[in-house]
């Protein structure tokens, strides 16, 4: 619906820009992708590579050897271990991926979000000077929750090394188990905001954490819901249904065959399939993360009905601090070479974002904790 200033939210933009439903944060990560396919699937296709084909060496190597040796129990054993400790690797690294990836995709969907033109290679301008300390602000958001969760299975872990009864294990992993499991939810969903903070306000490590734990204050569930329907559909297209091209590919070339060249040939295949499933998937999770932060920007602090107050549209409001942030030089000639205008406009847009002093939000009132 239009504004009060006659601004349509929602024209020509990939999201509206007001507070958004769980559908609409799902449909408005695709629709970024689609509308800037280059820039989110370059990003995402690079990610997936490096991952998908560290896997899969490590998966030749540490287990096909074994696997082409004499079938045994024990090696059965060994094999299922390494299996599965190289697929909790690959999970974790697929997760840093996303998480990273929400950090460069931000700015491309905040960009979109209040009607600003991106330009080509826009995502690497904005998160350039931020790149140090969204690699550390990913690794905290995913390292606390799987020391959350470590914690509570240490007990049981003591226990099986130390030879103490069966009963005792079996106890300590009915306990450990649910509450390792839960606080590593719990943590997660409090923290993964912080991932676009740290680019879009400019922050500390510190601060864009701090960020996060306000921002999800009363709104843990909702964002649990949103994140659990995104993995959902992520483990559907990412496991089965963009992978089933290339396992038929597999099967009709080298179909059960245990040759060197039958294995090397049937790993390669796989691992493009992983590849492309995962350079398509990797970006819409990372979207629904980064809408969410602009989500819950909008419905706890009002950030649009701020924007409304301070100028006829978020573009224009953006323009004006970067004509302030770079002086008349940029407004005279916007294209004199030096990259001051492309600085203006960054420093104007990255103003949005930044957070205001307590009270000075128009939307911090009664109808702001309405929308919440």
């Amino acid at each position: 619906m239009p504004g009060p200033d006659g601004w349509d939210d929602d024209a020509d933009t990939a999201v509206p820009f007001r507070p958004m439903s769980i559908s609409e944060m799902l449909d408005g990560s695709i629709a970024g992708i689609r509308r800037r396919p280059r820039t989110a699937l370059g990003i995402a296709l690079a990610f997936s590579t490096v991952i998908q084909v560290a896997s899969s060496v490590a998966a030749y190597f540490f287990i096909g050897n074994e696997a082409r040796n004499e079938v045994t129990p024990g090696l059965l054993i060994r094999s299922f271990g390494a299996q599965v400790t190289l697929a909790v690797m690959g999970l974790v690294l697929s997760a840093y991926g996303i998480l990273v990836l929400s950090g460069l995709l931000a700015p491309i969907l905040g960009r979109e979000l209040v009607g600003m033109p991106v330009a080509p290679r826009q995502a690497w301008r904005d998160a350039r000077p931020r790149l140090g300390r969204l690699a550390a602000t990913a690794a905290l958001v995913l390292l606390v929750p799987l020391a959350a969760m470590t914690a509570p299975i240490i007990p049981f872990i003591l226990l099986v090394a130390s030879n103490a009864h069966p009963a005792l294990g079996a106890l300590a992993a009915i306990v450990g188990f649910p509450i390792g499991i839960g606080l590593m939810v719990w943590s997660y969903i409090l923290l993964v905001q912080a991932v676009p903070a740290v680019v879009l306000e400019r922050t500390t490590v510190g601060g864009a954490l701090k960020r996060a734990r306000v921002l999800s204050k009363g709104r843990w569930f909702r964002t649990c819901g949103t994140l659990l329907l995104a993995i959902l559909i992520t483990v559907f297209m990412g496991f089965f249904a963009l992978r089933i091209p290339f396992l038929v590919i597999q099967l009709i070339l080298f179909g059960t065959g245990s040759d060197g060249g039958s294995t090397v040939g049937a790993l390669a295949v796989d691992t493009a399939g992983r590849i492309i499933s995962w350079a398509v998937v990797l970006p819409f999770d990372a979207g629904v993360i980064a809408l969410l932060y602009m989500d819950r920007r909008m419905r706890r602090e009002g950030l649009d009905l701020d924007l409304r107050t301070r100028g006829r549209s978020a573009a224009a409001v953006a323009a004006g601090s970067g004509r302030d942030a770079s002086g008349p030089s940029s407004e005279s000639d916007p294209s004199d070479g030096n990259g001051r205008a492309d600085e203006g406009d960054e420093e104007g847009f990255i103003d949005l974002w930044r957070p205001r002093p307590v009270g000075a939000w128009h939307g911090t009132g009664p109808e702001a904790g309405a929308r919440g």
